[in-house]
C-alpha cells in the first residue's frame, strides 16, 4: 500500500469510529485481523472481537499523517484529543499490516498521553 492508500484507510477508519459504525469493522480488518491496544496488550482477534471494542460515545478529533508506508507495512501517527467530562489528549504510533485487499491484518497501537513518560 502506498502513502495514499494507508491515508485513505486511515480516514474511513475515523469516519466509522467517529459514526460507531461496526458494520465498518468488515470493510478495514481482515477476517482474522489482530488489533493490539498496546504492543504488550493480549490482542483482540477477529472482526467479532474487534467489532465488541468499536463503539465509544466520547466525541474527540483526529489528526493524522503517514510516516511510512512499504508493501504492506506501514506507520502511522496519529493525534486524538477526546472531550467530554474530562479532556484527554493522545500521541499514538499505528503499526499496521494490510492484506491484499487493503483490510488491516494487524493494527498495533503505541499511544502515549501527557501524564505518561517514556520510561513508564
Amino acid at each position: 500500500m502506498d502513502r495514499d492508500a494507508v491515508m485513505g484507510w486511515v480516514e474511513r477508519y475515523e469516519q466509522a469510529w467517529r459514526a460507531q459504525d461496526v458494520s465498518a469493522v468488515e470493510g478495514l480488518f481482515a477476517e482474522g485481523a489482530r488489533y493490539l491496544r498496546s504492543p504488550y496488550a493480549e490482542p483482540l482477534v477477529g472482526l467479532d472481537a474487534i467489532r465488541g471494542f468499536w463503539v465509544d460515545p466520547t466525541p474527540f478529533t483526529m489528526t493524522a499523517s503517514v510516516i511510512a508506508a512499504e508493501g504492506p507495512d506501514a506507520v502511522v501517527r496519529v493525534e486524538v484529543q477526546y472531550g467530554g467530562g474530562e479532556p484527554q489528549e493522545y500521541r499514538d504510533l499505528w503499526v499496521l499490516r494490510f492484506d491484499g485487499d487493503g483490510r488491516a491484518e494487524l493494527f498495533e497501537e503505541w499511544a502515549y498521553w501527557p501524564e505518561k513518560s517514556g520510561s513508564e
